[in-house]
């Protein structure tokens, strides 16, 4: 008689051979019906003998509970984009690139569709699947990996041997065609009988938004397939030489490659091939907006490096768009989660692609001014990608004579905070970040974050339907909320969406009450919270280019909240690293009323900063009126200048009074003696320099009457934190360095001062160790902190 396990290891070998045969060698060896039958023994059996299933039996595709939310996965290696081309000429300066620079007249390539789907990648542990995880930013991407067990296609173990210990490779989850019009037909049927199936927009984002499914079972019933196109992290063993063995390599492991994947030499071979996919488009089972090119061999390929955020050893040569023309009716601006402006189309309506469109991108200021669009204009749209509708031209011969130039407007129209341009960028940004409805949520998240206010347990989800059902119109709100809000909120939060939250469901619900003590420790986290530093304070206002290591510089040499919020920005450059471009941007942070208001609310409602301090005294040397003639970056006035004219002037308001002669007395040649006149007939710029003398003079006036500043054992000194320390962590390290002067870096460079370094310290510590850095173990640390004890 067979033994079940011996029975259970036969039928799961059967079932994966069949899904391999079926994936990835379009060869399938048995009906679908004997599949099935297969299946529902396995699953009998291992439910007899629940202790003989293994994580990888093909009955374990489905079966984890819903998620709240996606966990956030940082990928080893980014999951770079890829650069685009539109015309043959593009393609050809790809290739005179790489014949540039690595000397080859006629490069191999490997190609392949561009296939419209969601970018993935798997990671794979002694050929076990462990994780999955979406492409996200290209630095981190989602948790998908309960999804992305439910797709057939993609192996749960691989087969054959010779596998690395690690393999994480990535690919393209995508829908059929055919498989997309047969769910959305029997969806149509489903919700004609009232079950209230969801009709599919189109395949990729009916892809993308079957992955998303905090249901894996809802994921489990779309017709998602699978195609491996590379690798990311390999550790534990070696690939072959080039892309496309690695392809022959991970289809024999038991993933699905391209069927349409070639080896092709040269910009002729390139060239021929996209013609051939461009005229099998319409014939092929899934959708694809282009074919990618990629340097066949991986020592090509790491001499070709980086761009950027994408490979110069690859490019995608995307196919023309379906264009249509129609009237621009008007131009919108979109505040985006980040306050980004960017200016939408308003379109009469038009269908392209197969699509009806109404609005279109029109990307920023500089694409308007480029293409000179007016209101009232006709335009020709596309699909960018055959995705984004975009205004690509205006037909001149077509516009009214009294049509106007468009201009950016100087305010948020969701907020009315002033909007500001990036320096030297195209972004014009939202600068009222505490104000704005558009940047609500995104303001509330980044507030509680851990390394902000950190307010343990006030996850997206709860941001979300706090601001969605109008508990909060500001961070300040956080500290009005009381245990009633918040289930208050839970209650119609269920009843909006038909369900009942995991944690309640988890907690239970006894005696007809609801159970309260999530709630109860979300008003403990935020009561916690009140008591803050000043630098983590700073942190959580979210202002633009501010992250920890500015708002920390900002702390330690200001001391004072009340003091830096009144500050000009040209005072915030006495600070060493911070540049024109962030002082300006902490300056409009603090110069709009609703976030100074937001502020006052957050002192009101009992937030307190704990470690306030006099300014550093290292501030004394850069007082005088001539850094600050170079800070406010006049036009002409150069450091030289500058010091003549403080040599001729007490003050900035003795040099607001002078004529324009004075300043030649002073010794300026006469067009910087103009240039700098014409700067201060401007009422904003004399502002802002009589402004600026104020608080020079004020905060001389708050110095130490020493005038020597405390300096630390380690000032001046710049040092890298790598591996795992046993006594404490990273971040308390970090902090404890930096109290005793030091500056603390990510990388390791010739400036760094030394290295610490904890147990499996990696390649930062191999850098140190190839340019002669300092490196220092935890013991070594431990003994010069305990020596300043």
């Amino acid at each position: 008689m067979i033994k079940p396990e011996q029975r259970i290891a036969e039928l799961c070998r059967r079932l994966n051979d069949a899904n391999y045969r079926y994936h990835v060698l379009d060869d399938p060896a048995i009906p679908d019906a004997e599949y099935d039958r297969l299946l529902r023994e396995l699953e009998a059996l291992e439910a007899e003998h629940p202790e003989l299933v293994s994580p990888d039996s093909p009955s374990q595709r489905v079966g984890a509970a819903p998620s709240g939310a996606f966990d956030e996965v940082r990928h080893a290696i980014p999951m770079l984009s890829l650069g685009n081309a539109f015309s043959d000429e593009e393609v050809a300066d790809f290739v005179r690139r790489i014949d540039e620079r690595i000397g080859r007249e006629s490069p191999v390539f490997s190609v392949e569709p561009k296939l419209d789907g969601l970018a993935i990648s798997l990671r794979y542990e002694q050929g076990r699947f462990v994780q999955g995880a979406t492409r996200g930013d290209g630095a981190t991407g989602e948790d998908v990996t309960a999804n992305l067990r439910t797709i057939k296609a993609i192996p749960l173990r691989l087969r054959g041997e010779g596998w690395p210990e690690v393999l994480e490779v990535r690919g393209e989850v995508y829908m059929p065609l055919e498989a997309f019009r047969a769910y959305n037909e029997q969806a149509l049927a489903n919700s004609s009988e009232g079950k209230g199936d969801k009709v599919l927009a189109n395949p990729r984002n009916g892809a993308a938004g079957s992955l998303r499914q905090l249901d894996p079972r809802v994921t489990a019933r779309r017709p998602l397939a699978f195609y491996a196109y590379g690798v990311g992290q390999v550790e534990g063993g070696a690939l072959p030489d080039t892309h496309s063995a690695t392809l022959a390599q991970l289809r024999q492991w038991g993933f699905p490659v391209s069927g349409q994947s070639e080896v092709v030499t040269g910009l002729d071979g390139l060239l021929d091939y996209y013609r051939r996919m461009g005229a099998l488009r319409d014939t092929l089972p899934f959708d694809i907006d282009g074919v990618v090119y990629k340097l066949d061999d991986y020592a090509g390929q790491r001499e070709m490096g980086f761009v950027s955020r994408a490979p110069r050893w690859a490019i995608a040569h995307k196919f023309p768009a379906q264009e249509q023309s129609t009237v621009l009716e008007g131009i919108d601006i979109q505040i985006g989660r980040t306050g980004a402006a960017t200016p939408v189309a308003r379109l009469q309506p038009v269908q392209v692609a197969g699509v009806t469109v109404t609005n279109a991108t029109l990307h920023n200021a500089d694409q308007i001014a480029r293409l000179d669009v007016r209101v009232g204009d006709t335009v020709i749209v596309r699909r960018a990608g055959d995705v984004i509708p975009e205004v690509v031209r205006v037909v001149p011969d077509m516009r009214a004579p009294d049509a106007a130039p468009w201009t950016m407007p100087e305010h948020c129209p969701v907020c009315g905070s002033e909007l500001v341009r990036d320096e030297g960028g195209v972004v014009f940004r939202c600068s009222g970040g505490l104000t704005c409805a558009a940047q609500r949520k995104e303001a509330l998240r980044h507030f509680a974050s851990r390394r902000a206010m950190d307010i343990e347990g006030l996850g997206e989800r709860y941001v979300e339907e706090l601001d969605d059902l109008g508990y909060l119109q500001s961070v300040a709100d956080l500290y009005k909320l009381t245990l009633d809000d918040l289930l208050e909120m839970k209650r119609r939060a269920d009843e909006r969406d038909g369900t009942t939250p995991a944690h309640l469901e988890k907690a239970g619900v006894k005696g007809g009450k609801v159970a309260t003590r999530w709630a109860e420790n979300l008003i403990e986290a935020i009561d916690r919270s009140r008591d803050t530093t000043l630098e983590r304070f700073l942190f959580a206002l979210g202002i633009q280019h501010v992250g920890e290591s500015t708002a920390r510089a900002l702390a330690a040499w200001f001391g004072d909240l009340q003091l830096i919020r009144r500050l000009p920005w040209p005072l915030f450059k006495r600070v060493p690293d911070i540049g024109g471009e962030v002082a300006r941007s902490i300056g409009h942070f603090f110069d709009q009323p609703g976030n100074q208001q937001v502020i006052d609310d957050l002192l009101a409602r009992g937030v307190r900063i704990g470690d306030g301090h006099a300014p550093s005294p290292k501030l004394r040397e850069s007082l005088g009126l001539a850094t600050l003639l170079v800070d406010l970056e006049i036009p002409k006035v150069t450091a030289l200048r500058a010091d003549q004219l403080a040599a001729a002037f007490p003050d900035a308001a003795a040099l607001l009074a002078a004529p324009e002669h004075a300043f030649v007395t002073a010794g300026l040649p006469a067009d910087s003696a103009r240039a700098l006149a014409g700067w201060l007939a401007d009422e904003t710029h004399a502002r802002l320099l009589a402004g600026s003398g104020n608080a020079l003079a004020e905060l001389d006036g708050l110095l130490p009457a020493t005038a020597e500043a405390a300096v630390g054992p380690l000032d001046g000194q710049t040092v890298v934190l790598t591996g795992t320390l046993s006594s404490m962590t990273r971040d308390e390290a970090k902090a404890r360095l930096e109290a005793l002067g030091a500056k603390t870096a990510g990388s390791v460079s010739k400036k760094t001062s030394f290295v610490v370094a904890g147990e499996a310290a990696g390649s930062k510590l191999a850098k140190a160790e190839q340019l002669g850095v300092e490196v220092w173990d935890e013991t070594r640390l431990l003994a010069f902190l305990a020596g300043l004890e």
